[in-house]
């Protein structure tokens, strides 16, 4: 059985580790601040101090991190590239911009390191359930290989060279950040002219516009209930990762923009720790003018 290093131990990757342990594979974790790997102890894992630790001699190490920046800190560390084996594969589940995937991918391949970028989907409620959406960027030989153990935390799919990933999880960032806005706007409208919003939700479910979105965000929104579950500074990270991309391939995205600077002002305006379905205060806020 492969073993696997995980380093990044959060709301999402606890529950990933978690369900690869239950499926029965040797884990050792790492997490910068070590008391919340510790809850991995009872289903098998291995704790370890340092990146060193996790890294040497796994087979397949896997990163679930806040962002670009505590990625290059990880994979640009001695600790972790003095230490990976040459048959490892380096499998990176963080949100970050296509072209760290692919300077990464390049980087690896140069030191006989295979690399996949597998970006999710799902949220919290995915990553316990074991339902989430990966999406792959890289060679079909090596997803090949580790889809076993990608398959113990959701459904993968391969969509393309390295990057891919990343890029298709900016398009489903694109439709979860524009279906929230409509949803905001569609329950503020039902307040305002006096249609009961939860009656909407149901009268909408099983037709076009019902979604995931419409009956969990829409919820939220009725409840004014904004404990994070996707937090609303980590979207607008992707709506400004969606645009730069878009950018670099002269493609302009005028809807995302426009979100993206409704995201924006929400973070200026303190909203940056709330849950993203809390862009219903920013239209609530453009109401009140």
């Amino acid at each position: 059985m492969m073993k696997v290093g995980f380093i990044g131990i959060g709301l999402m990757g606890l529950p990933m580790a978690r369900n690869i342990l239950k499926t029965g594979y040797n884990l050792k974790a790492f997490n910068r601040s070590q008391n919340k790997a510790e809850a991995l102890k009872e289903f098998g894992a291995e704790i370890t101090t340092s990146i060193n630790d996790a890294v040497k001699d796994s087979d397949i190490i896997i990163t679930m991190l806040t962002d670009d920046t505590a990625i290059n800190e990880v994979m640009d560390s001695s600790n972790f590239l003095e230490n990976l084996k040459s048959s490892a594969t380096v499998i990176d589940m963080s949100s970050v911009k296509p072209t760290t995937a692919t300077r990464y991918g390049n980087n690896f391949k140069s030191k006989n390191i295979k690399y996949l970028d597998a970006p999710v989907s799902g949220g919290t409620i995915g990553a316990e359930e074991a339902s989430l959406a990966i999406m792959v960027g890289g060679e079909q030989d090596v997803f090949n290989e580790s889809y076993d153990v990608l398959k113990t935390m959701g459904n993968p799919t391969l969509v393309g060279p390295v990057g891919s990933g990343q890029v298709s999880k900016l398009a489903n960032q694109i439709i979860v950040g524009l279906t929230i806005g409509a949803v905001a706007e569609a329950i503020t409208l039902c307040e305002k002219a006096g249609a009961n919003p939860d009656k909407m939700i149901k009268a909408l479910s099983g037709g076009w516009a019902d979604s995931k979105i419409l009956q969990t965000h829409g919820k939220r929104m009725i409840d004014k209930d904004f404990t994070p579950k996707g937090r609303t500074s980590v979207h607008l990270k992707d709506m400004n990762n969606i645009l730069e991309c878009a950018n670099s391939h002269n493609t302009y995205l005028p809807i995302s923009n426009l979100v993206k600077e409704m995201y924006k002002t929400l973070v200026e305006n303190g909203h940056g720790e709330t849950d993203h379905s809390s862009l219903y205060k920013e239209i609530e806020r453009m109401n009140k003018k």
